[in-house]
């Protein structure tokens, strides 16, 4: 999947990114109605009451991404609060965890499959994921390392040191 294809294309790579990913996919009528969620946030979005230039999307039917290009308005706590109360209104509207750090998630058939990260190893051994395996790498912070390091094989991500897998 090459994410470029879906994110904007007239944000400043230095735009801010947050990732959510849910402990489980959404159904179809949650899908629409979070999308629906998302766009009248990003475009209500404000900071000190001047409009943020955002951007939100549920990807692989359980990611939330949220962009924010801060080349004309700078993001403030208050303006990220706000973001973070939309996700847990999502979280708790549909009874999902979407902070939980520890579920790492890996596309495998063009699904993602979520793993414990203290499952790794175990996972690694059974042969259910390998060193090309594509990685979320949820830690990205700008819309560069977005678009350059967050669909990455495990054996180029930060859990390669983790669980010495062949680089």
């Amino acid at each position: 999947m090459d994410i470029r294809q879906i994110l904007p294309t007239d944000f400043n790579p230095a735009s801010r990114v947050w990732i959510y990913q849910s402990n489980r996919p959404f159904s179809e009528k949650e899908q629409a109605e979070i999308a629906e969620q998302l766009e009248q946030f990003t475009a209500h979005w404000q900071a000190h009451g001047a409009p943020v230039k955002g951007w939100a999307k549920l990807l692989f039917e359980q990611v939330i991404l949220v962009i924010a290009d801060e080349t004309d308005t700078h993001v403030s706590g208050c303006s990220t609060d706000s973001s973070v109360r939309v996700i847990k209104s999502i979280e708790r509207q549909y009874s999902v965890n979407l902070f939980d750090r520890l579920l790492l998630g890996f596309v495998l058939k063009e699904k993602l499959q979520l793993l414990p990260m203290m499952q790794v190893p175990y996972a690694l051994e059974k042969g259910y994921i390998d060193e090309n395996t594509i990685y979320l790498n949820n830690t990205v912070l700008t819309l560069k390392e977005l678009e350059e390091n967050w669909l990455q094989p495990l054996k180029n991500s930060w859990l390669a040191k983790k669980f010495a897998i062949a680089q």
